[in-house]
């Protein structure tokens, strides 16, 4: 016979595992995949790819459908992420610098706090004793300090004729050879044994996915999946299939480990997809990513350059189903980590990003009065609705995909919510926006360099 006090027992253990994970600081995940387009997800409205994973992590979350990466190339997008800082501010405006060892970012904060960091994939801030994770806060690494590597030979290829090609595949500082396995099934592998190995501790992983970006590779059984596609859309398929299976096994692990529940993750693209012919075939500019019905494409400060997916996933705190419209920027990744974690943000420097969970987790408005960019000579700031975009470019792939736009064009004003693709140029109907902006991110670009 149950007793009432039976019955509370019963109801206490049953609700303690919830406990537990609301009583323990929550553990941080990012995955970041590569010059992924703002379409090419199933969730985005794909019909020509299976995602189910991440569409699995969007219908148990909150989808942004106005999220933007700080920058529309690979460096400078993941150094804003990193710090929370505009890429000129935390010394990294374009690929190639490195990021300066004076720099905090998430691992390193969330290390002083306590916390297991690793990072699996891409980094792409630097190679030397000072720059490179492990001298970022990361307690370990398995990836690459380059922009790309070949997804089996792990060799860059690129660099010639300026620097001769070289292997780069690293555990922490040691370089190891793994050749003839995919890239992107070792960093899913090494991403789960990190699951296993930390269970019993709080830890931030960063999963920098390579793909899509190209060399385009993918083992057959993914290429499979997708008959009947165009040969380079075919590939793109194969590989976000091959990182949308390596989600679903990090969910897997979680849920096994019994980490899920208290587990904050975080998904965006660094950029949009690429039209560079080297993604392509026979020296054509790339077709594989779509980042329709944006305009633009990766470097482009039109929106199919920085205008990304992005999806948050906590299941104690961000309710499921949700799709947010509210502007949100990865510069506000590690304010929104450290105050779910209850660590201090830095006070000795500028911190750009704002807290991002009370748009996810309560449908609260955009912390944001305005985002700026700035980059190859574009400038570009988006307020509310309107986007006003400065000497922009497409960069499409083709001989003049790079040239800026000239005369009505070089000030581009846009009402985003009545044309997402920045079809029509408003500068003449509201002159009194372009005015605003311009002064406004003129403003902005003289501050941020600052530092």
């Amino acid at each position: 016979m149950t007793t009432r006090r039976s019955f509370l027992g019963a109801s206490v253990g049953a609700a303690l595992p919830f406990l537990q994970a609301a009583a323990r600081r929550p553990n941080f995940i990012v995955i970041y995949t590569d010059d992924h387009g703002f379409g090419d997800l199933g969730c985005q409205g794909a019909r020509d790819m299976k995602t189910p994973n991440f569409d699995a992590l969007a219908e148990g979350g909150a989808r942004f459908t106005n999220w933007y990466a700080a920058a529309p190339m690979c460096a400078p997008s993941r150094a804003a992420l990193m710090t929370g800082r505009y890429p000129i501010r935390c010394g990294v405006p374009g690929n190639g610098p490195s990021l300066p060892p004076s720099e905090r970012t998430i691992a390193s904060i969330l290390k002083s706090q306590g916390y297991s960091t690793a990072l699996f994939g891409k980094w792409h801030l630097g190679s030397d004793d000072r720059t490179a994770p492990n001298a970022h806060g990361f307690d370990r690494f398995f990836g690459f300090h380059s922009g790309c590597i070949d997804f089996y030979s792990h060799r860059y290829y690129w660099g010639e004729p300026r620097k001769v090609n070289y292997h780069d595949l690293w555990r922490n500082r040691t370089e190891v050879f793994e050749d003839g396995r995919y890239m992107t099934e070792m960093i899913t592998a090494e991403a789960r044994r990190f699951l296993i190995e930390t269970r019993d501790q709080p830890f931030f992983l960063y999963l920098a996915y390579n793909a899509p970006h190209y060399p385009m590779h993918a083992p057959p059984k993914y290429v499979e999946r997708f008959p009947g596609l165009d040969r380079e859309r075919q590939m793109y398929a194969a590989m976000v299939a091959a990182v949308d299976d390596g989600v679903g096994e990090v969910v897997e692990t979680l849920q096994k480990t019994g980490q899920r529940e208290n587990t904050f993750l975080f998904y965006a693209a660094d950029n949009g997809a690429t039209r560079e012919p080297r993604a392509g075939l026979s020296d054509q500019p790339a077709k594989g990513g779509l980042n329709g019905p944006l305009r633009g494409f990766k470097f482009s400060l039109f929106d199919g350059g920085m205008h990304v997916p992005a999806i948050m996933n906590w299941p104690t705190r961000i309710p499921p189903r949700q799709v947010i419209r509210e502007a949100g920027c990865t510069i506000d990744i590690l304010p929104t980590f450290c105050r779910a974690a209850g660590a201090p943000l830095p006070t000795d420097r500028t911190i750009d990003g704002r807290d991002a969970l009370p748009m996810a987790a309560g449908q609260a408005k955009s912390p944001h009065e305005a985002l700026y960019w700035s980059s190859g000579g574009q400038n570009a700031v988006r307020r509310a609705n309107w986007k006003l975009v400065l000497n922009g470019f497409n960069a499409d792939g083709t001989e003049d995909g790079r040239k800026k736009a000239a005369g009505e064009d070089a000030m581009f004003l846009s009402d985003l919510d009545e044309d997402p693709g920045e079809t029509k140029n408003l500068r003449r109907v509201h002159p009194t926006v372009v005015d605003e902006l311009a002064t406004s991110q003129r403003r902005w670009l003289e501050e941020v360099k600052k530092n």
